[in-house]
């Protein structure tokens, strides 16, 4: 038989060509199935095995290709060859996400959005892993655990949880920042396309002369922001569960390429020495008025993926995955997910996850790692599998050699997150953002989905998580505190005299 003829033929996963493909062998036709059908324990076994366990955080996600293009000279900061050329192209992948929801949820759900971008460069794949807001809830990893428990299924109704939710805000203050944003319209947005995305840790970048800066990132969507309101958003729920999904394919597929403009934020280490607040802390903003966007390049999205589960199922990010000239920071949540993150990877899709085409680095990649589940490049074929050895031409390039780094202290302890040193205004940031950033009608729309959100606490502690969050809102903003209050149909005296107690 021809070669091109086999290859339209029907075949087991080894290459076997078979006639039966729906019928089982059995004895007679109405007897018992015969162990020796194969065909049909591989399409069951394969089938049974289909779902590989989904991502414990942001499951449901959307994805696609496309490229990166450098607009403007950063060399100054950062000696990383993806930013060393205006017009140089990099090809990217970049996953977007909701955070709580399962696979299945709808992803017009209140929540947050992932914004993972992996960028193919020539020195490795550089994984940006953030959010669609420059904060989070919490700034210590230890929390992170306890945070998404609040976000998934009670234990005891199997249900999502509203008191749950509230109660662990209303007892982390630091979370203020985020929430307000969440309960904002932009935790709502209209799909993935009108949207902003934010590296949201602080990372650093070093340049030629290995000069460190600290450093933000920001996606500014180039389609406008867009919002549901909570009433669209439910109603979109109801119609379409995979409208962000939908709408990125179809935008994509008609040639309707979405597009970001990448800036950055910079601080030297001299400055992130004398700012007044923690430069480091997950849940505050750098003042753009002090430190200025800077314009990097264009990151458009112009291919779907053939196949959904190869690439967007098995795409696998990491903050710890960066490149020569770009670093990391004393950022806790981010030191956290240099941890985790692969972690979480090795145990979803194996320990030879970044051999999966979406996450192979498309360059040379030279290591010792051999074996385990799913090795399939080659394995190292003869190569010696230990190091050094004197058989191989693989040299380590001292050119790479990052330099050393003084740190500030020489004391370990496990020190207060929310002490005056660490930080402990959760509340000036939000005010900022409510009072002067909000528009009238945004302050309206936030403050009527914080009651709708808060109508939800219920059981015996009900009262105590209400007032004790209606506290955080009054120190943000009065009025704020006070219509939340109302609407909740609060006794607004006692809450006032409890706020000024707790003080």
């Amino acid at each position: 038989m021809a070669e091109e003829n086999k290859h339209n033929k029907l075949t087991t996963a080894s290459g076997r060509i078979y006639v039966e493909n729906e019928n089982s062998k059995t004895v007679g036709p109405r007897g018992p199935i015969l162990l020796e059908d194969y065909i049909l324990h591989e399409k069951m076994a394969h089938f049974n095995r289909e779902r590989i366990p989904e991502r414990v955080v942001h499951a449901k996600g959307s994805g696609a290709f496309g490229t990166f293009t450098v607009t403007n000279d950063i060399s100054a900061y950062t000696k990383a060859k993806v930013f060393n050329k205006i017009g140089k192209k990099t090809k990217v992948f970049l996953r977007f996400s909701t955070v709580g929801g399962e696979k299945g949820s709808p992803d017009t759900e209140r929540d947050p959005r992932g914004f993972a971008v992996k960028f193919y460069t020539e020195d490795g794949n550089w994984d940006l892993v953030g959010n669609n807001t420059p904060v989070f809830f919490i700034k210590d990893p230890k929390k992170f655990s306890d945070f998404i428990h609040t976000q998934k299924r009670d234990p005891y109704t199997n249900c999502k949880s509203p008191t749950m939710m509230w109660d662990y805000w209303s007892l982390t203050p630091e979370s203020l920042h985020q929430v307000l944003i969440l309960m904002s319209d932009r935790g709502t947005p209209v799909g993935y396309r009108h949207m902003n995305g934010y590296g949201s840790h602080t990372f650093s970048m070093i340049n030629a002369k290995n000069e460190k800066t600290y450093v933000k990132y920001h996606f500014k969507t180039a389609q406008g922001i867009k919002n549901l309101t909570d009433e669209e958003a439910a109603q979109m729920k109801a119609k379409d569960l995979d409208f962000s999904q939908r709408d990125l394919v179809e935008s994509i597929d008609k040639g309707d390429f979405p597009k970001w403009n990448m800036k950055i934020q910079v601080m030297t280490p001299e400055q992130a020495k004398k700012v007044d607040f923690n430069p480091f802390d997950l849940t505050k903003v750098w003042p753009h008025s002090e430190f200025p966007l800077i314009d990097v390049g264009v990151l458009e999205l112009n291919q779907n993926p053939d196949n959904y589960f190869q690439d967007v199922e098995q795409s696998a990010f990491a903050p710890a995955h960066l490149v020569d000239g770009l670093g990391y920071s004393p950022d806790k949540m981010l030191q956290g997910r240099l941890l985790s993150y692969p972690d979480a990877h090795r145990y979803r899709l194996g320990g030879n996850y970044e051999q999966i085409p979406v996450n192979r680095c498309p360059y040379a990649v030279n290591n010792y790692q051999r074996d385990g589940v799913m090795s399939v490049n080659g394995n190292g074929g003869r190569k010696p599998n230990y190091w050094p050895n004197s058989f191989d031409e693989v040299e380590v390039d001292k050119t790479y050699q990052e330099p050393s780094e003084q740190l500030e202290e020489n004391i370990a302890d496990w020190y207060d997150r929310n002490s005056k040193l660490g930080g402990n205004d959760h509340y000036s940031q939000p005010r900022a953002l409510f009072r002067d950033v909000m528009s009238k009608e945004e302050q309206d729309n936030t403050i009527k989905n914080t009651i709708g959100a808060m109508s939800g606490v219920s059981g015996p502690k009900r009262d105590l998580i209400i007032n004790r969050q209606l506290c955080h809102w009054f120190r943000m903003d009065e009025e704020f505190g006070a219509r939340v209050a109302k609407g909740l149909g609060v006794d607004l005296n006692a809450v006032m005299s409890a706020s000024s107690g707790s003080h």
